[in-house]
């Protein structure tokens, strides 16, 4: 029986795996060895009780004594806090998912690696803050990273049996976010929930608002270059309004190789879970017939800053992943706040790059976790500073 661990089981990704599992047999197809999650401790242990798992952790110390109450009686561990993560990371697991939103994914993914175990990649930030250090402590151990982001799983199943010397060129898709056909001119008037509504997607609030600025787009542009290799001038990315095809891939002899499906996570869920086979999933089947077409156009750079940040970021490496992700969050937080208009996100991360890149540690290769928490921590600093200048609140 093969043994899971879910990172970030409350939040939609994690949400959708445990729906996958139940679907497969649950507890009867699959040995649960932990699940953790945030504050949604009711949630999490309703989870725990269906798949019978061994530990649930939530990430906030002060929700243990609700999710012990929530658990008792069903011989289920619960812990708590940063450290009961990494614990959790180190219980032998065959499959883990790694679904933690932010840079807090990337500690316990490490972890889990050095067990030679096969992770289940959806958490952006891990590949973006720390992609050399990740894939090498893979490599050091015998472990394998899936991808699970709908476009680089894509990559992946167009890459199937494929020679990566003869890819020319790589193209994700975008679906534009809430804002796509906007007038510029209302863009700094958007609000929180209008943000935080997406035409084609059902995502937790973050990555929603991170969808409608293009910021998610950016992240995997990165991730594309960390993951595959490719170099960031055959990286491309395209609005794609309807959400069906999730990446292409291009070939020297000119043909390119579209990967369709439906936008429901589920299915690179499913693939990951099940790979290197293919099994039954519970996903809608697409009638190209009553789609009828299909549209592509290029992003708009004054609607989507975030593009042209990301390409500085692929330009510098090293630890410029780390700044770039750290200010975003930290200007995330801000708009989330009601400190800075949803435009100000990307004018506060290019502050703070520009800021950075006096530091001559920037283009540094991620050579430890320690590293990239410094530059983390670093990054979040001056994000603030620039939010403060710009006339957010403390």
């Amino acid at each position: 029986m093969r043994r899971v661990t879910i990172f970030g089981a409350t939040g939609s990704i994690g949400c959708s795996t445990v729906d996958l599992l139940l679907a497969a047999g649950g507890p009867e197809a699959f040995r649960t060895v932990a699940l953790t999650g945030g504050r949604n401790v009711a949630r999490l242990a309703a989870q725990a009780r269906a798949l019978r798992a061994e530990l649930a952790v939530t990430a906030h110390d002060d929700c243990l004594p609700a999710l012990r109450e929530a658990l008792a009686g069903s011989g289920i561990e619960a812990a708590a806090g940063p450290a009961a993560l990494v614990e959790a990371a180190d219980r032998p697991a065959d499959w883990i998912m790694s679904a933690i939103v932010g840079a807090a994914g990337l500690a316990p993914g490490l972890r889990a690696l050095r067990h030679g175990t096969t992770l289940a990649l959806a958490n952006k930030e891990s590949l973006v803050t720390a992609g050399p250090l990740l894939l090498a402590e893979a490599a050091r151990h015998g472990a394998r990273i899936l991808p699970v982001d709908s476009e680089h799983s894509a990559i992946f199943q167009a890459l199937a049996g494929e020679d990566i010397a003869a890819v020319e060129r790589v193209i994700i898709t975008a679906s534009g976010g809430a804002f796509r056909d906007w007038p510029l001119e209302r863009l700094a008037a958007a609000t929180l929930a209008e943000a935080s509504t997406h035409p084609n997607w059902s995502m937790g609030q973050r990555i929603t608002i991170d969808s409608a600025s293009m910021f998610n787009k950016s992240m995997e542009l990165i991730e594309t270059r960390e993951y595959f290799g490719i170099e960031p001038d055959r990286i491309e990315a395209v609005i794609h309004p309807e959400s069906l095809v999730h990446a292409l891939v291009g070939f020297r002899d000119g043909a390119l190789m579209a990967h369709l499906g439906p936008p429901d996570m589920r299915h690179s869920i499913g693939y990951a879970l099940n790979w290197p086979a293919r099994a039954d999933l519970p996903v809608a089947r697409l009638d190209l017939a009553a789609i009828g077409s299909l549209t592509f156009r290029a992003p708009d750079p004054a609607r989507y800053p975030a593009l042209g940040l990301a390409r500085e970021v692929m330009r510098i490496r090293g630890l410029a992943g780390a700044a770039f992700n750290a200010a975003k969050e930290a200007a995330l937080d801000a708009f989330i706040a009601g400190r800075i208009p949803f435009t100000e996100m990307a004018v506060v991360v290019e502050a703070a790059l520009a800021r950075l890149s006096a530091d001559p540690g920037l283009g540094n290769a991620p050579e430890s976790l320690d590293m990239v928490q410094a530059m983390d921590h670093l990054a979040r600093q001056v994000a603030q500073d620039v939010i403060a200048v710009r006339g957010g609140k403390d």
